[in-house]
């Protein structure tokens, strides 16, 4: 098996606890079904935030709503590029997987979707 990294941003409606457990549930619940990724398989995560979220930790929703409780997880903030897309959330998988990187589907939902118009759908 390989390790991975599983790519994820997306935009928040706002900075409070809603906003950014709604934002963490949507965003990895799309990076496991994209990728057919169970919990077990996931090495670590970590999460990144914009300087305008500070509500909560994005790692606790992962936890209470989507099966984290054994994956290990940081919270850090993004640099302040001016510039830069605000209210945005971040995640890093890192995937214990048999997939190539080229099979790997990153997700950049809402007006985060700008950041890699590459790759989205």
């Amino acid at each position: 098996m390989l390790n991975r990294g599983i790519r994820g941003a997306i935009t928040l409606n706002g900075n409070d606890k809603t906003s950014i457990k709604e934002a963490t549930v949507e965003l990895l619940e799309q990076m496991l079904e994209k990728n057919n990724i169970e919990t077990q398989d996931i090495a670590f995560a970590i999460f990144t935030v914009t300087s305008d979220i500070d509500a909560e930790f994005p790692a606790k929703f992962a936890r209470e709503y989507c099966g984290f409780e054994n994956v290990p997880m940081m919270c850090y903030r993004e640099m302040d590029v001016k510039g830069a897309i605000k209210m945005c959330l971040r995640i890093l998988l890192s995937v214990n997987t048999t997939k190539s990187q080229t099979e790997i589907k990153h997700q950049y939902l809402k007006g985060a979707a700008k950041l890699r118009r590459d790759i989205t759908e």
